[in-house]
């Protein structure tokens, strides 16, 4: 089928099965710790890890040892974020915390692409070690998106990432320094991790909640073991979320070149300010809302409009406000914000920051170009000149975003939803963010939604978190033609 060999396909997500099945484990010894039924966790580890083994053992010929193809590739990650979102439902199932088998899936969808969308209505209610699974899904999820983002695609030269993430010499295959970059990320991923649980302990948080949260800011992913999310904690606790969610917005370069000690990297890289300079202005702009429309104290005003415009541009989905009580164009800038996404090479959603500066540079020229038609105008991006078939596949993917969000939103309407809850049902779900507006807004769920509407959330989710284009070339004819 298209010269695809399965062999490879299985070995990569046997390896993933594996890690799947530690991580169960884990969840199982908190749920022996908690005093909890171990059973959810150890039956599925088992099923996870004979599964890994019958494909590995498939795999086990001297004919797969070779570097994964593009069309491999394609369906190797798009398979492995459904069979882990399939196999990380079964614990929701066996204790019956999520009886449905559409919102077992959901949830399981919605915690490895790190959305953070729920249908869950008393939070609180549910087992430690459940909780505990959940938010770690989020963690596993947000690890294995820096690797297909600075790692995968860049090799697969999808959506024009090759330009955005490594220099050119990492970019043809996953060679041994490639490797060593990919340990050098983990290290980073583990290291905030920690940090943030330290200090969120520091601030009178315990080791459950802060392990969840700090699980939910680093993978940007939002699942909290509280109903009320954020809002109940402390002004210090709500600042140390911000400060690593916007942390987590920041493409993974950056603290790796930061640990490399390459600063020059790092002043050129373009999308860094530009993504500081967006949280900024947006944050300025709410805060300055809250206060004047609202008569909130300047230091509130400042917290919870920089928490939530962070939450939502990082794609995190925490929450410290109903930002629907909020003046209208204060909550319809925050529904914007669901477009922007973080930057590249984050665990942030979206359609990410750097996409959006091309776009802006692309407009500018065109305005300097009607003064002066025959001016030779390139566009920049890190003092470098972008090529025309990069430039053109950021305007693509952009344009099939919107198309797809368009597309999802109409669905959901022929199901009988809103108009406001379809459009921001779609968007928060195809960007990884979690709470929308309408029925699905900070303080709301998904619960309430038809079955059908949770599925189709369900694959956008999934489509949008593995960036469009993995996803739909597997219904092209082409991609299975030899």
């Amino acid at each position: 089928m298209g010269n695809i060999n399965f062999r490879v396909v299985f070995r990569v997500i046997s390896n993933n099965l594996f890690i799947l099945s530690a991580a169960l484990f884990i969840s199982g010894v908190v749920a022996i710790l908690a005093e909890e039924q171990i059973t959810p966790f150890l039956a599925t580890a088992m099923l996870s890890l004979a599964i890994g083994l019958l494909l590995y053992y498939t795999a086990r010929r001297r004919t797969v040892h070779h570097p994964l193809s593009r069309k491999e590739a394609y369906l190797t990650v798009t398979f492995t974020w459904l069979i882990m979102s399939l196999t990380g439902s079964i614990p929701y199932l066996i204790s019956g915390a999520i009886p449905s088998v559409t919102d077992a899936i959901f949830e399981s969808v919605s915690g490895f692409t790190t959305t953070g969308s729920s249908i869950l209505t008393d939070i609180e209610s549910l087992p430690k070690s459940i909780l505990f699974w959940r938010s770690l899904t989020h963690w596993i999820g947000g690890i294995g998106i820096i690797v297909l983002v600075i790692i995968i695609m860049p090799a697969l030269k999808i959506g024009g990432y090759h330009l955005f993430t490594m220099e050119s010499s990492l970019q043809e295959k996953i060679s041994p320094r490639i490797k060593t970059v990919g340990i050098y990320l983990l290290y980073i991923y583990i290291a905030l991790t920690v940090a943030e649980i330290i200090l969120l302990l520091a601030g009178g948080m315990n080791l459950f909640e802060s392990t969840c949260h700090a699980f939910g800011t680093v993978a940007t992913g939002g699942f909290s073991p509280k109903n009320d999310s954020i809002a109940g904690y402390s002004p210090y606790i709500q600042y140390v979320i911000t400060i690593f969610m916007l942390f987590a917005g920041v493409n993974f370069i950056i603290p790796y070149y930061l640990v490399k000690k390459d600063f020059q990297k790092i002043r050129q890289n373009d999308e860094f300010r530009f993504y500081l300079s967006v949280v900024f202005v947006i944050g300025l702009v709410i805060s300055l809302s809250l206060m004047t429309d609202m008569g909130k104290p300047v230091e509130i005003s400042f917290r919870e409009g920089f928490f939530q415009v962070v939450s939502i541009i990082t794609c995190t989905g925490f929450a410290t406000a109903d930002y629907l009580q909020w003046p209208a164009y204060a909550w319809i800038i925050i529904f914007f914000c669901m477009f922007l996404g973080g930057s590249t090479g984050s665990t942030a959603g979206g359609i990410k920051m750097v996409r959006h500066l091309i776009v802006l540079k692309n407009i500018r020229i065109i305005f300097k170009r009607l003064s002066s038609p025959h001016a030779m105008l390139p566009i920049r991006l890190n003092k470098k000149t972008l090529n025309e078939e990069a430039n053109n596949s950021v305007l693509t993917f952009v344009t099939l975003y919107l198309m797809v969000f368009i597309t999802g939103s109409v669905l959901l309407v022929l199901l009988g939803l809103d108009g406001a809850t379809s459009a921001s049902s779609v968007a928060t779900c195809m960007a990884g963010i979690g709470p929308g507006i309408g029925s699905v807004g900070p303080v709301s769920n998904f619960a309430h939604l038809p079955q059908a509407a949770k599925i189709i959330l369900s694959v956008l989710m999934i489509t949008g978190r593995l960036e469009i284009y993995t996803v739909l070339i597997l219904f092209s004819p082409a991609y299975w033609k030899k």
